[in-house]
C-alpha cells in the first residue's frame, strides 16, 4: 500500500486482513480512522504554524493576544466580557488574564467595569487596538487565502467549516 506521509512517499506492508484478535476488515477500518485524523492533524497543525508565524513576524503578537484583539474586532462595542473571552480562547481565567495584561500594558485594549454589575470586568480595544485588529485580520485572511482557500476552493472550505462546527458542538454535548 503507498501513501504519502509528511511530504514523503513511502511503500508500507499491508495490513494481513486479520491480525490475530478475529477483528478482519475492523482493524483495517480502525487504520484508516487514525492515518485520515492523522492527516487532518497535520494538516490543521502546518496551517495553525504558519499563521501564527506571520502573526508573529507581522504584529510581535502570539496567538492569544492576536485572536483576543480580532474577537473584540467584531464584537459589539469592541468590547466583551474577560470571562467569555477566555472561555472562547479555551485559556485559564489566570492564563488569559496575562494576555489582557499585555495588551493593555501595549496600548492595544483597556479593562473596563460594568456598570450594572460590578463583578463583571470587560476588555474593550483601543483605537490603537482596533488599527492592530484590522491589521491583524488583513494578514490572517491573507494567510488563509493561500493555505486554505485556493487549495480547498469555497466548497470545500464550506465543507471543512460544516464538519469542524459538528465536531465541535459533539464534543460540547459529550463533555456536558
Amino acid at each position: 500500500m503507498e501513501r504519502e506521509t509528511r511530504g514523503r512517499k513511502g511503500a508500507e506492508p499491508t495490513p494481513p486482513a486479520d491480525g490475530g484478535d478475529g477483528r478482519g476488515a475492523d482493524q483495517s477500518a480502525d487504520r484508516e480512522l487514525l492515518d485520515g485524523w492523522m492527516q487532518v492533524m497535520e494538516g490543521f497543525r502546518a496551517t495553525q504554524e504558519a499563521l501564527v508565524s506571520e502573526l508573529a513576524e507581522r504584529h510581535n503578537l502570539g496567538e492569544g493576544a492576536a485572536g483576543t484583539l480580532v474577537r473584540l474586532l467584531t464584537a459589539p462595542d469592541h468590547r466583551m466580557p474577560m470571562t467569555r473571552l477566555a472561555q472562547e480562547a479555551r485559556m485559564s481565567s489566570g492564563g488569559f488574564t496575562k494576555v489582557a495584561d499585555r495588551l493593555c500594558t501595549a496600548g492595544l485594549a483597556r479593562r473596563t467595569a460594568c456598570e450594572d454589575d460590578r463583578r463583571l470586568t470587560y476588555l474593550e480595544l483601543t483605537d490603537q487596538g482596533k488599527d492592530t485588529a484590522r491589521a491583524i485580520s488583513g494578514t490572517l485572511t491573507q494567510v488563509l487565502r493561500t493555505r486554505v482557500l485556493t487549495p480547498l476552493g469555497r466548497g470545500g472550505f464550506g465543507r471543512l467549516t460544516t464538519a469542524m462546527r459538528k465536531l465541535r458542538d459533539v464534543g460540547e454535548e459529550l463533555d456536558k
